[in-house]
């Protein structure tokens, strides 16, 4: 069984990892090549979900530092559009006034032609 260091489709990257540059479907030498090619892919995948997981993380921290900033944002939003609709309700009350007046609780009849 020939060694992965030993072949021509082997390389090393700049950190020292291991990179194989032999394809499954093209230059496989030996039927052992296949199952060190899939675990040196199952490694890399895990590799990456480690490095997604810390990104998460990472990002869940932010989000956690945020939420109180976020709480009093919104806190102070709700005050504002709070204080502008009492400000501004002067102008609705006298339309609401003029509907009370208008409304005696009788309905126009069948035969007025102006209702």
């Amino acid at each position: 069984m020939i060694q992965c260091e030993d072949c021509e489709f082997f390389q090393r990257t700049t950190d020292g990892r291991p990179l194989l540059l032999c394809d499954p479907h093209k230059n496989i030498k030996e039927p052992e090549c296949l199952a060190k090619l899939q675990l040196h892919k199952l490694a890399t995948t895990e590799q990456s979900m480690e490095r997604l997981m810390r990104a998460y993380e990472q990002m869940l921290g932010i989000y956690r530092r945020m939420q109180p900033m976020q709480e009093k944002m919104f806190e102070h939003m709700e005050r504002e559009i709070r204080d502008a609709e009492e400000g501004d309700s002067w102008k609705f009350e006298s339309y609401r006034d003029d509907d009370d007046d208008e409304d005696d609780g009788t309905r126009p009849g069948p035969n007025n032609p102006f209702s």
